[in-house]
């Protein structure tokens, strides 16, 4: 039986000026915006508060633990619309700031419960005799964190937070929710108006394929080159 597939679909203008192919490299381009952006901010706020619900200050454990309960028990499209629709109507001052942003937030909040679990445990699987001998040194608490704890548990935390980037970009297709022209929205739409369904889904698939294993490759050489010595990561002694 013949194949009925047309990939000539993508050379079809879109009545707007470009072609298919180029929307599709467009919308991956808001794709890669949106995980990059929410990956900045989940790695920045998840680590903070990953270090809070760590340190002997019971108000600081009890903020960290709060953030991570409430941002990961409630579903990432949930999160999307409350950023979306219910904030700016309460901080007046947010309703000029475009969806991207609003997005990049949602997201990076959403993943920023996960990160925190993940720093959390990077650093209380490291010696308690490592934060005391930091300490006994005359270094402050968060000389320790610095210089001493961070540094070998961020080390040890690189394979899941390589999980947690992958996982961004495919978490970032909830961004057509709020008409943000990403892969997703792309694929909708395309396949709406052209009727190629099995062309224009197969494109977007592999797309998020390529986006997903380029960061798996990249964090392997990351975690290749910050190895603790005598520890097992990246699978190299």
């Amino acid at each position: 039986m013949g194949s009925t597939w047309d990939w000539q679909v993508f050379l079809q203008d879109t009545g707007g000026g470009r072609t298919y192919l180029q929307w599709l490299f467009s919308a991956w381009g808001w794709t890669l915006s949106v995980a990059s952006g929410g990956l900045v901010v989940a790695l920045v706020v998840g680590s903070l508060m990953g270090i809070l619900r760590t340190t002997p200050n019971k108000a600081l454990a009890l903020l960290g633990n709060v953030w991570t309960e409430l941002f990961r028990n409630i579903p990432l499209l949930v999160q999307l619309f409350l950023w979306y629709h219910v904030v700016p109507s309460i901080f007046l001052s947010l309703r000029s700031v475009p969806s991207l942003v609003l997005v990049i937030f949602a997201l990076g909040f959403f993943t920023s419960a996960r990160i925190s679990e993940q720093v959390k445990a990077g650093i209380e699987s490291l010696p308690r005799g490592q934060r005391y001998a930091g300490l006994a040194m005359g270094l402050t608490l968060p000389q320790t964190y610095r210089y001493v704890l961070l540094p070998m548990a961020f080390r040890i935390v690189v394979p899941p937070l390589t999980s947690e980037a992958m996982n961004i970009v495919k978490n970032s297709s909830v961004a057509f929710a709020v008409s943000i022209s990403e892969l997703t929205m792309f694929a909708m739409q395309a396949q709406e108006e052209t009727s190629r369904g099995i062309e224009i889904y197969l494109a977007v698939t592999l797309l998020y394929f390529v986006s997903a294993f380029a960061i798996n490759r990249i964090a392997l050489v990351i975690e290749n080159r910050v190895q603790v010595p005598g520890m097992m990561i990246g699978g190299n002694k």
